[in-house]
């Protein structure tokens, strides 16, 4: 029997031992032969990332050794952090950015490349040599922020001296790299490149060159991207040596096939499309990371996913362009992995599910006529502790917004099989803002979203302007509004959804990371709707970030706000820090101090400026943890600690925390996590 009992105070299967301890993030899936690897990213390992084995008899292990941190640091976000093919492995290392590699028998890796101030990402094998082709960003003799981009070739010959082994380097000049792609004889060599201001989900060229004598690249030719603003993201070679990318020339990205004259790709024709996305769907997304992957080639055609209203499809598509979903199989993260078929027709994919009721999954299925046949779970993230009467499925919905424009967004209603409301009482509501700002939120099954909606808290994710997944016009609907209409879609959200009495108006929260963390302390700062706030490692003054933050991010804000510093007012107007007269709402900061980012200097003059005004802040910073907390105790801590502020902020006390906020008003001190 279903107890009664006020939202927020419904105790929640969802722990922080679950949420914090007990899962891992699942990354970066790939085949070599009869094997699956995949990194894990385990909260209760400090956070470090594990490269892990599926061998062809079914057995999994870790093949990086107890205590390594697989992963890169290139444009701080990483991402591409291995490669495997032929039975040898090549890894960076993210302590120190070196670089290892096991070859077929060997038990212990081999150091490679470990040349300090050197990072390198985005690794493929050169077929015919010992090298290896990838994107390394050296801060040797740089001035601090300004390291300098270049594709080099590692030479994997015996012997070397890893601290001498520093590349060759094959293509420089421009400001940002990516993708270096030899073709599958060797003979060439494709890649991305972009330059200050933009962003490589605004505009990018995609080269080919041919390896001369030497090892080093003949004349380089721009298959595309040279006459337009394109996004070219994921440049691949077709098993018949065709040059494939995607491009969102069209406004929404899809599969382009390279026109070309010759073997080498050189361009003879405009691209032609070869999966076209319809619709408002997308096939790719934002470059944060390197190594990302939306298609392959299959034996009669490409596997692609297909991102439309937050779920991401897989879809296959035949030589002659019919395009069909496949049925029974989940959502997935990435592009599926092809293996060996078990003949009949069946196709055999590996993929990392993300599915709305079940944890993400390293999962195998075999498919037959567009539907799955049989599946296998590989590796789960974690436990699937909660039944379907705890689970709440997101559902996506459209609102309108201002400028008489159209946003979207998911639904999270307060769902727990042990509770019903009180009669009368509306939830209160959690509205999250996604990172980037060009990201996007799904209806994936999260338990940081369960966290809340099984405590008796509705949640909406937003999927405000800028957002991808909508097409190009969308994602640049944010250019010079950053701070405007991100912020109008989660107010516009919020008020849509309390004048359906589906929240209680007087207890609403905005929370977001990073950009989201901007959008959530300028909303609080230009509105009365919030009552309470959440930043984790946000920004507060876009003067100080325009003058401070790494490379990669440097000129982001020109598009977005205006460039610097030509446009120092509109940087001054839009920042939370200079409207604090607004500020009504209660706030909790949480802040790494090792982020290189977003400073720990934003959140330490916003929570000043606000105890200043005496308005209840709290501040909690956490040594070692850099811009987006991956060890346990800063996940546990700051899960109990904002669900403790809101209970404080909204007038009840959730049961069953180890730890309470504490508040500063009017000065005071910042508690840290213990070092």
């Amino acid at each position: 029997m279903k107890q009664t009992a006020p939202f927020g105070t419904w105790t929640s299967p969802v722990t922080v031992d679950l949420a914090c301890g007990k899962v891992v993030s699942l990354l970066e899936l790939s085949s070599d032969g009869g094997d699956l690897l995949w990194l894990e990213r385990r909260p209760r390992d400090q956070g470090r990332t594990s490269l892990v084995r599926r061998s062809a008899d079914g057995s999994i292990s870790d093949v990086s050794p107890a205590g390594e941190d697989v992963g890169s640091r290139v444009n701080e976000y990483g991402g591409g952090s291995y490669v495997a093919a032929g039975g040898q492995i090549l890894w960076s290392s993210r302590r120190d950015g070196s670089v290892w590699r096991l070859r077929p028998g060997q038990d212990s890796p081999a150091l490679v490349a470990a040349v300090p101030g050197c990072r390198f990402a985005d690794f493929r094998f050169v077929p015919g040599r010992a090298a290896a082709v990838c994107v390394r960003e050296d801060h040797r003799g740089r001035p601090e922020g300004d390291p300098e981009q270049a594709i080099v070739a590692l030479d994997l010959s015996p012997g070397l001296d890893p601290v001498s082994n520093e590349g060759h380097v094959l293509v420089r000049g421009a400001d940002f790299y990516a993708a270096p792609r030899p073709s599958r004889d060797g003979r060439c060599l494709a890649w991305i490149s972009w330059n200050h201001p933009a962003m490589p989900w605004d505009a990018t060229r995609l080269h080919v060159a041919e390896f001369v004598a030497d090892g080093a690249l003949g004349q380089a030719a721009i298959v595309a991207g040279s006459s337009i603003d394109e996004a070219i993201i994921q440049p691949e070679w077709s098993p018949e040596g065709v040059l494939h990318f995607i491009s969102d020339r069209s406004g929404l990205w899809s599969v382009y096939r390279a026109g070309a004259t010759d073997a080498l790709a050189r361009p003879g024709s405009e691209p032609a499309p070869v999966l076209a996305a319809a619709g408002n769907g997308e096939i790719g997304g934002p470059a944060w990371n390197f190594g990302l992957r939306w298609y392959d080639f299959a034996p009669d055609g490409i596997v692609a996913i297909l991102s439309a209203a937050g779920r991401a499809k897989i879809v296959l598509a035949d030589a002659a362009g019919a395009v069909t979903e496949l049925r029974g199989v989940p959502p997935a993260m990435e592009c599926p992995v092809l293996l060996a078929g078990s003949g009949d027709g069946e196709k055999r994919m590996a993929f990392v599910s993300l599915s709305p009721v079940r944890m993400p999954a390293v999962e195998i299925a075999g498919v037959r006529d567009g539907l799955a046949v049989h599946s296998e779970t590989v590796r789960a993230a974690g436990p699937d502790a909660l039944g379907p009467e705890d689970i709440s499925v997101g559902l996506p919905f459209s609102f309108p917004t201002g400028g008489g424009e159209t946003a979207h967004a998911f639904w999270y209603g307060p769902r727990n099989a042990s509770y019903e409301r009180v009669t009368g009482e509306h939830p209160p509501l959690v509205v999250m803002i996604h990172g980037g700002p060009t990201s996007s939120a799904s209806t994936a099954l999260s338990l940081r979203t369960q966290w809340w909606t099984s405590r008796g808290f509705a949640v909406v994710d937003v999927n405000y302007r800028g957002s991808t997944g909508y097409g190009r016009a969308y994602r640049r609907a944010l250019d010079g509004r950053w701070g405007i209409a991100d912020v109008e879609d989660c107010v516009a959200v919020a008020k849509h959804l309390a004048a359906r009495k589906l929240v209680d108006p007087e207890r609403m929260a905005i929370r977001g990371g990073s950009a989201g963390g901007f959008t959530a302390l300028a909303a609080l700062t230009s509105s009365d709707v919030f009552r309470a706030g959440a930043s984790l490692y946000g920004i507060g003054d876009l003067a100080m970030l325009a003058g401070d933050t790494h490379k990669f991010e440097l000129r982001y804000v020109d598009r977005l706000v205006g460039p610097w510093p030509e446009a120092a007012a509109t940087y001054a107007a839009r920042s939370p820090l200079n409207r604090m007269d607004a500020m009504t709402a209660s706030v909790i900061f949480f802040q790494g101090l090792d982020d290189k980012v977003v400073p720990p200097a934003q959140a330490t003059a916003m929570v000043e400026a606000m105890a200043a005004r005496g308005i209840p802040v709290a501040h909690y910073e956490f040594p070692g943890e850099g811009h987006g907390f991956r060890g346990s105790e800063a996940l546990r801590r700051t899960m109990e600690l904002e669900l403790d502020f809101y209970g404080r902020v909204f007038g009840f006390e959730t049961p069953g925390l180890s730890e309470r906020v504490s508040l500063i008003a009017g000065g005071g001190t910042s508690p840290s996590a213990p070092g």
